[in-house]
């Protein structure tokens, strides 16, 4: 399972750095970005999918975790509880970021391509007159 995770890190990670370039106000490449964003957007949708599977995994493993409550357990499996409760909020904070990182990243590049439209057209207006 720990492909997975860093799967869905590094797909969260490439979402955030493609965000930061595209927010950037003086960048050279940005129409090539939007392209290459543009392009990456639908292969990218899957990662939905693969945090509501992930979601399910962690809740699954939520349910069926053995209990450890009062003095019923060594101080060890005390220990391995309190780990795998940090991993599973660990994990649904990297799926909520995931998630939110890819609906920024589609917003963010559909209000750039409304904003060059725009442009053009005002563009196209001002040359008309």
């Amino acid at each position: 399972m720990a492909l997975e995770w860093v799967l869905l890190g590094y797909t969260a990670a490439a979402e955030a750095v493609m965000l930061i370039l595209l927010t950037i106000p003086i960048n050279p490449l940005r129409k090539g970005l939007i392209t290459v964003t543009q392009n990456l957007l639908k292969p990218l949708l899957s990662v939905i999918p693969f945090c509501l599977f992930l979601l399910m995994d962690i809740y699954w493993k939520y349910e069926t975790r053995p209990t450890c409550e009062n003095h019923t357990c060594s101080p060890s499996e005390h220990l391995r509880h309190q780990k795998s409760i940090m991993k599973s909020q660990r994990n649904a904070l990297l799926i909520a970021a995931a998630v939110v990182f890819y609906w920024l990243l589609f917003s963010v590049t559909r209000l750039i391509v409304k904003v060059d439209l725009l442009e053009k057209r005002v563009q196209k207006l001002k040359n008309q007159e």
